[in-house]
């Protein structure tokens, strides 16, 4: 397989419809050399993150979960605090983060994923 990079421009695209774009050319589906259980080598960069078409009440029903594991260590942040915190790339890579397959290779697709504000 040979390195592809594809720059997208999020310029005026919703989150969703964007992630999962991003999902599909990280995992290298639109290639006829896609195999399931090869990593693939596919980097894509993301522009104008901030310039996103998300609406304020959509941002206000984003919530992003953790589980510690340990009585007491569930934590729940909404959007808000998440664009006030780590920016709107947070929004997307944790978007792209759940459509991609839950296996051993996500870690290693979402380090190809790079995101601009």
């Amino acid at each position: 397989m040979e390195n592809k990079n594809h720059t997208i421009d999020a310029t005026g695209q919703k989150l969703g419809r964007l992630a999962t774009r991003v999902a599909t050319l990280l995992m290298n589906k639109n290639s006829p050399e896609f195999r399931k259980h090869l990593v693939p080598t596919s980097k894509v960069t993301i522009s104008n993150a901030s310039r996103l078409d998300i609406t304020e009440k959509k941002i206000g029903e984003i919530t992003h979960n953790r589980y510690s594991g340990y009585p007491g260590g569930f934590t729940s942040l909404g959007g808000k605090k998440i664009i006030a915190d780590k920016g709107y790339g947070e929004l997307i890579k944790h978007a792209v983060s759940r459509m991609l397959p839950k296996n051993k290779l996500r870690d290693i697709m979402l380090k190809n994923l790079i995101v601009n504000e």
